[in-house]
């Protein structure tokens, strides 16, 4: 394969690791060589080479890529966000829109707990921990201010929410058809979405006040009117 003249040297990374994330993905680490990626981004192997010394280091600055949105974008939302309900909207709705525009990221992830959990032990207990910790921190002052079950833990409320998320997302394409035969359409993938966030949310959450009812019935619509057609 020869290298497209008119392909720049950032183009070439930002692209090999796009490619390489939906063949890891899909084929799996192990299944995947270098030379199906350069295939994939149009260019030589060498040409990936230049950008990443091994498959090993195509495939740590895939899933780096996935911790620096997280590291970037979480404190972020957890600032801009005052109220309880505010922060869960925001950061449980960027954690499902990380992955379902994207679900190849998804598929990722769950092949790595699978196949790699070495790995993914020791990325939990480093880059991911602290903003874990983060969310969790914020559960806590909500059960202190009584808007949080009681017996919610909050650091394993968080671990099973984003395994949920990960592997709803993952699945959706399959797993859409058991809501309805159409599983394809706009109404179902709304159905699967809407019952993935009602699922967090009522774990979390006690039953909300008349006046937290129609604060909650606000964002809803508001969210609602803001979703792309």
């Amino acid at each position: 394969m020869v290298a497209r003249a008119d392909a720049e040297p950032n183009d070439v990374r930002t692209r090999a690791l796009a490619a390489a994330t939906r063949l890891f993905a899909a084929q799996g680490f192990d299944g995947t060589t270098l030379q199906l990626i350069a295939d994939e981004v149009g260019v030589s192997k060498p040409a990936v080479l230049h950008h990443f010394p091994s498959k090993e280091d195509l495939r740590r600055a895939v899933l780096d890529a996935i911790l620096q949105h997280w590291q970037r974008v979480l404190p972020r939302l957890l600032l801009a966000a005052s109220a309880s309900e505010d922060r869960f909207d925001a950061v449980f709705g960027e954690l499902h829109r990380f992955f379902a525009s994207e679900p190849d990221r998804a598929r990722l992830v769950a092949r790595e707990l699978f196949d790699r959990p070495g790995d993914v032990k020791k990325m939990l207990r480093g880059a991911v921990r602290p903003w874990l910790s983060a969310i969790a921190a914020y559960i806590k002052e909500g059960q202190a201010h009584g808007r949080h079950w009681e017996d919610v833990d909050p650091e394993a409320y968080v671990v099973h929410i984003m395994q949920l998320v990960v592997c709803a997302t993952a699945a959706a394409d399959v797993c859409r058809v058991a809501v309805d035969a159409a599983g394809g359409s706009r109404e179902t993938r709304d159905r699967y979405d809407k019952e993935l966030a009602r699922i967090a949310r009522a774990s979390l959450f006690k039953p909300a006040s008349p006046e937290g009812a129609r604060r909650q019935e606000r964002r809803e619509t508001r969210t609602k009117a803001e979703k792309p057609r």
